[in-house]
């Protein structure tokens, strides 16, 4: 994936100079995704194959709902595989740093890496029983101490780079990943919004386009979330992800992996 960055919300003195000036930004547009075609059309999505809306959605969330679930301690070890560097099979790429880190170095102290959920826990109380708060789809190792700046923030963009990592930014109610997994964590947000409806012990999981969701069943912003999926498509570390849980731990897809033209046939 480009290392390049996305793009940058303009500082608040060069806005102010443009407003003074009666100058307005040009809007940034990004292409939409193309319709693809996977080997799954005709068996696993074949109740939503043409559909939109939420047509679509409610035909996705009957597909992905029939899925196994892990404990939260067994996701260690499914991390260790579904997450594993290609580059060096001893070790795992944490999300937002990108870096490569030994296997053996999961746990709770500075250094280590830990089970980052990517929708945070508190927004819909999802906990770490098995539900939600275990879903292989939306968890990652990370450091520690960049797990422990994201918090429980939802996504935008802009702030100051986060300490541990020169590509990811934060400020006081968001943050944003770096570029080569800012499609990912959109995906995954919008996944979990489509398996997790509120039809089970559950909440009702949704996107929205603001920040500071903090303990509602919400994540944002959905406006950036949706221009990430665009900007950063699949790749095949992604691809390979999906695949292993598929086939090794859950029996269900992440479909805008797949298919990533569908979120704005969603939203």
């Amino acid at each position: 994936m480009p290392s390049t960055r996305i793009r940058r919300r303009k500082p608040p003195a060069l806005a102010v100079a443009a407003a003074l000036v009666g100058l307005t930004a040009p809007a940034l547009t990004a292409t939409p995704a193309a319709a693809t075609t996977t080997a799954y059309d005709a068996t696993y999505y074949r109740n939503a194959v043409g559909k939109t809306g939420t047509a679509l959605k409610s035909s996705l969330h009957t597909i992905i709902s029939s899925q196994t679930k892990l404990s939260y301690s067994a996701l260690w070890e499914a991390l260790k595989v579904t997450d594993q560097d290609p580059a060096n099979s001893a070790n795992v790429i944490l999300l937002y740093s990108g870096k490569s880190r030994s296997k053996s170095l999961n746990g709770g102290d500075v250094g280590d890496w830990n089970r980052e959920h990517v929708w945070a826990i508190s927004h819909g109380d999802l906990t770490t029983s098995t539900g939600p708060g275990t879903d292989l789809h939306h968890i990652r190792p990370e450091d520690v101490t960049v797990n422990s700046i994201r918090g429980n923030k939802d996504f935008d963009e802009g702030g100051s780079a986060v300490g541990g990592t020169t590509t990811s930014y934060t400020d006081s109610d968001s943050f944003e990943p770096r570029d080569a997994v800012k499609g990912d964590v959109a995906r995954m947000i919008l996944y979990m919004a489509v398996r997790y409806e509120g039809d089970d012990a559950w909440a009702d999981l949704e996107p929205n386009d603001r920040v500071g969701n903090g303990s509602s069943p919400y994540t944002g912003r959905l406006s950036v979330l949706k221009q990430w999926n665009e900007q950063d498509p699949p790749d095949a570390f992604e691809e390979r992800r999906n695949q292993v849980i598929y086939d090794s731990y859950q029996k269900n897809r992440n479909p805008f992996i797949d298919h990533p033209e569908w979120v704005e046939a969603i939203w």
